[in-house]
């Protein structure tokens, strides 16, 4: 089984997003059950046919009008079914970069710290927020296509409505306001651990980065993730073993380590606690049968 991460081509830079509409009228696609990911967080419209996405914990066949949410460096496969022509538009756009001062406070939860966006998916099952937000793919849609003067004012703010839609229509209460973030101080940090996880990722020189003393960044990370320095680090690690996982070229064994998790019985109990499933019944989830 293969996975990759899609590299993900912005047609416009400033606006860190990527939408297409994509039509196809061949039974099968290639990239029809092919697992990937991408840091962006990635929006879903169908207007003809049926689309089939699978992720690691669930199964979702949209239809004509329905639309869904993959978080960041979510782990998915799409495939479509049947012979009629599909017809759907896909939405690539990395949130980080719509945080403004008076958004901060909803940072943590954006981030997909403690909650995948995924989660959000269930507020679809309401028609007009499902057409709300259909609507405003479409637009960013539009504006991006067709370029007009302003269209970068436009589409930003269509991904702020989004934002917001989001916000509002959050029955589960996972995208709670708290105090404001600095994210020109803990976007780095982040960053920085995504990129170091087969390493020993020291707190004392991570504090160091943020430039603050050991203990107040202590304090401070649970303060602004929500989590410890420590439960943040693991989360990530198990994440990156998720995908790993996938490709079937490591052993269990072997993924630990390069995730940076030396004792396997140390790896199994966070990877049970994170997914409430042993790495084999992971892999079970992510075959398509």
């Amino acid at each position: 089984m293969d996975f990759f991460q899609e590299p993900i081509t912005y047609q416009n830079p400033a606006l860190r997003l990527k939408v297409d509409q994509f039509i196809s009228d061949q039974i099968e696609c290639p990239s029809n059950g092919l697992w990937h990911y991408h840091k962006e967080v990635e929006f879903i419209l169908v207007q003809r046919g049926l689309h089939e996405i699978r992720m690691p914990n669930r199964l979702y066949i949209l239809g004509p009008g329905d639309v869904m949410l993959i978080g960041a460096s979510r782990l998915h496969a799409p495939r479509k079914l049947g012979d009629e022509e599909m017809v759907h538009t896909v939405l690539h756009v990395d949130l980080q970069a719509y945080f403004d001062p008076a958004m901060m406070s909803y940072y943590r939860h954006f981030s997909e710290a403690l909650h995948p966006l995924d989660e959000l998916n269930e507020m679809f099952e309401d028609e007009q927020v499902r057409k709300d937000v259909g609507r405003l793919i479409e637009e960013i849609h539009r504006e991006v296509r067709d370029g007009a003067k302003g269209y970068e004012i436009a589409a930003s703010m269509h991904v702020k409505h989004l934002m917001l839609t989001l916000l509002r229509h959050d029955a589960k209460g996972l995208l709670q306001p708290h105090e404001y973030v600095d994210a020109e101080v803990i976007r780095p940090i982040l960053d920085h651990i995504d990129e170091h996880l087969e390493e020993r990722l020291d707190l004392e020189q991570i504090s160091q980065m943020a430039g603050m003393s050991y203990y107040y960044f202590s304090r401070y990370f649970k303060k602004t993730m929500g989590m410890s320095f420590t439960d943040y680090v693991n989360r990530r690690r198990i994440a990156k073993a998720e995908r790993l996982l996938v490709t079937g070229r490591q052993s269990v064994a072997e993924i630990a380590e390069e995730v940076g998790i030396g004792n396997m019985a140390h790896f199994y109990e966070l990877f049970k606690r994170y997914n409430a499933c042993t790495p084999k019944q992971f892999l079970s989830k992510v075959s398509f049968k």
